[in-house]
């Protein structure tokens, strides 16, 4: 039986909504509550926009594919079964939407950057120039890596959380992020303090690496 089907249901005047947690606001959502499934994107609605602009790195294609995500969460809640935490369901919502809106197009989007994006509302990266570069830098990675190494580099996400919201195997995720900070070390090495430059060589000294502590599993063509 699941999650949602098993609690029972409860008037408003029963608990206050700070009270409730999020199964307990998609049930209401599935039981006619028209104020419930609004309260549950207010609560998540920063972590899912931050995780579609770093995935596909334009603000309109973002807003496109959390649009798209949302409105499939809010007319399949009732699928929901509780296997994971609602805010996985959602996560993998909003990705599963970011890679369909890039597949439709058969390629990644190759306008140029504009001169000024939007940059998230609450910037973990720092200053607004290193986002904008590591933005940029995302952009050029395939969808796939992207997304993997934006869970978890970028939103924390465990390998094994970003395994279920990708819907791939932790190998693969393991992969997918290892090849990605590869390609952005390439990148990015110059915003690294540690990096050095050789006065008679453009190159960057190899001291930005990947970060793979772990191993990567079988090898994925991304």
């Amino acid at each position: 039986m699941s999650r949602l089907r098993s609690r029972p249901a409860r008037g408003v005047e029963d608990v206050s909504d700070e009270l409730l947690d999020d199964a307990d606001l998609l049930a209401r959502h599935v039981g006619g509550d028209h104020e419930a499934f609004g309260q549950l994107v207010a609560r998540h609605r920063d972590r899912l926009w931050a995780v579609a602009l770093r995935t596909l790195g334009n603000p309109d294609d973002a807003a496109d594919a959390l649009q798209d995500a949302l409105l499939s969460a809010y007319r399949g809640a009732s699928s929901f079964r509780g296997n994971s935490a609602v805010t996985t369901w959602l996560h993998r919502i909003v990705v599963n939407a970011c890679l369909d809106l890039v597949r439709r197009r058969s390629v990644r989007p190759t306008q140029p950057l504009p001169e000024e994006p939007a940059a998230p509302a609450a910037d973990v990266l720092g200053d607004r120039e290193t986002a904008l570069a590591v933005t940029a830098a995302l952009r050029t990675l395939p969808i796939e890596q992207s997304a993997a190494v934006v869970l978890v580099d970028l939103e924390g996400f465990s390998v094994d959380e970003a395994s279920q919201i990708l819907g791939v195997p932790t190998g693969t995720v393991k992969s997918r992020c290892a090849r990605a900070r590869a390609r952005l070390a390439e990148r990015l090495w110059d915003l690294d303090p540690r990096t050095e430059r050789d006065p008679g060589n453009d190159a960057p000294s190899p001291r930005v690496q990947a970060n793979e502590s772990t191993s990567t599993g079988p090898e994925e063509q991304a």
